[in-house]
């Protein structure tokens, strides 16, 4: 029997975290072939969600937020609170995400065709546009990002999405936790490539295991409609997703000072003059 832990976080999404719950609980092999250790950080939820997920998923381990968390601190106190004990692998697994009924026993096969040496990142497709890749894995060179397209087998990926990501134990002991400092984004990114350097390698699956919808636009602060307060305000908050201190410390660590200077200037210069780039 394969021991696994499923680490989520959520903020008032309740519908949206009892529809990934009720998919993750009923897995194809879920009792047989693996067993579920849930830890589900519940940020300071408002509309119930923890009450809710402690009625109909008694299983679930909660661990209470202050509101401040977002996705990288609240997977953080997740996978802090399940390292307490053993287990094979640990699943990060977004509540918005949701799985197909065969999407662990995938995740293990592929673990298993990796020797539990490497993370395996869930290849994840949209729900209102199946065929197209919404979430997963990315393949770095020249400088550009290109994401991976399902192909029937495992596919070698530089940076990953944490929407359905497997981390065996082997590569926990060595590489840890996620990064504290990153509150909401960029976190799963910065461990894909820690993971890297550490010589473990991520993959993406060769199939598609879930659904979940891709945001859709981009942050506030590139928009040139947004009031210019409002997009620094939106830069420097943990939504922005590119919060410049933050980007510049993961860019520095991975691709030099160069281009995390680079970076850190032209953030700034898009939030000056938005309708300076393409959208």
């Amino acid at each position: 029997m394969i021991n696994l832990s499923i680490l989520l976080t959520c903020h008032n999404r309740q519908d949206k975290t009892l529809s990934c719950l009720q998919n993750l609980y009923r897995q194809h092999g879920l009792g047989n072939i693996f067993q579920l250790s849930t830890f589900l950080v519940d940020d300071a939820s408002t509309d119930g969600t923890a009450d809710a997920v402690k009625l109909l998923f008694p299983q679930v381990n909660i661990i209470d937020g202050d509101g401040t968390l977002y996705w990288n601190r609240g997977m953080y106190k997740a996978w802090e609170a399940a390292s307490k004990q053993t287990f094979d692998a640990y699943i990060w697994l977004n509540d918005d995400t949701n799985l197909y009924d065969d999407a662990i026993e995938t995740l293990i096969n592929a673990m298993e065709e990796t020797r539990s040496q490497a993370i395996i990142c869930g290849t994840i497709e949209s729900p209102t546009q199946p065929g197209e890749v919404s979430y997963g894995g990315s393949t770095y060179a020249n400088q550009i990002f290109k994401m991976n397209q399902p192909s029937g087998a495992l596919a070698k990926c530089d940076t990953i999405n944490g929407n359905c990501v497997l981390v065996p134990h082997a590569v926990f002991t060595v590489v840890g936790n996620l990064d504290w400092t990153f509150r909401h984004a960029i976190g799963d990114h910065d461990y894909s490539l820690r993971a890297q350097k550490a010589g473990f390698e991520s993959y993406t699956t060769g199939s598609f295991i879930g659904t979940c919808p891709r945001n859709a636009t981009l942050p506030k602060w590139c928009l040139p409609e947004i009031r210019f307060t409002e997009r620094v305000r939106n830069l420097y908050s943990p939504l922005g997703n590119s919060h410049p201190l933050h980007y510049f410390k993961y860019e520095n660590r991975h691709f030099g000072l160069i281009i995390a200077v680079k970076h850190f200037v032209t953030i700034h210069l898009r939030v000056l003059i938005p309708s300076l780039w393409r959208r």
